[in-house]
């Protein structure tokens, strides 16, 4: 039916708000399948480990060709059976973030090498409506040491159920200055694509956000059928 993703860097609460959407999306009694990137198919859930591992020395082409493997069985395995089937798909994260976190975050292509990557890798399905949480770096940053225990982050602190975590993943060890090239990546990408990115203030409320996520969706919904 449509298909759905959710963007933005580290803590712009992605996961949160694409959660809330598919719970909507249920509770309208639509038919939905979400997915999260890397992962979904078993064989995209174990490259996840590994990219996601701390103890792994991985270069940025390794890592690039590891993402899109991953995209590339999630698509094949999931994702388009789902939409073939007349489902709606949510997805936290898609090839938007290949682009901001390899390509521009690592440096490892120019935009149009990346791009073009995307495309063959995930056999041009492009989402229908894509959801950028845009959050200013600091807040990024803060929202990520709440995931961690206070000693990682010198005076943030964390409730205890909060503390799941020992240490950053191998993502979250990148540094500031990649999540800053991470940031604009996405805003770039927002501007180039105004009629599929539609970028929202990350600082608003969680509610807000859910909100107006949902409104849009149900809006593309309705005009998919034709109402």
């Amino acid at each position: 039916m449509i298909f759905v993703t959710i963007e933005g860097v580290d803590g712009a609460g992605k996961s949160t708000q694409a959660a809330r959407l598919v719970s909507q999306l249920v509770d309208e009694g639509y038919d939905v399948e979400f997915f999260r990137e890397p992962g979904g198919a078993p064989l995209s859930e174990h490259i996840r480990t590994i990219l996601l591992d701390s103890n792994f020395e991985i270069g940025p082409l390794p890592e690039l060709l590891l993402f899109s493997a991953a995209r590339a069985q999630l698509v094949e395995e999931c994702i388009r059976p789902a939409l073939d089937e007349g489902k709606v798909v949510v997805c936290d994260r898609f090839y938007d973030s290949t682009t901001a976190y390899q390509g521009a975050g690592r440096g490892i292509a120019d935009p149009d090498w990346v791009s073009s990557l995307n495309v063959r890798v995930a056999g041009g399905l492009r989402p229908d409506r894509t959801w950028l949480l845009s959050l200013p770096p600091e807040e990024a940053l803060r929202r990520r040491a709440q995931r961690l225990p206070t000693s990682l982050f010198g005076t943030v602190s964390v409730p205890h159920e909060q503390a799941l975590r020992t240490e950053p993943d191998r993502m979250e060890q990148s540094g500031q200055a990649f999540y800053d090239r991470v940031a604009k990546a996405f805003d770039e990408l927002a501007a180039a694509e105004p009629d599929r990115i539609v970028r929202l203030n990350g600082t608003l409320s969680e509610g807000e956000l859910a909100e107006r996520i949902w409104r849009g969706t149900r809006d593309l919904l309705a005009q998919r059928a034709g109402t």
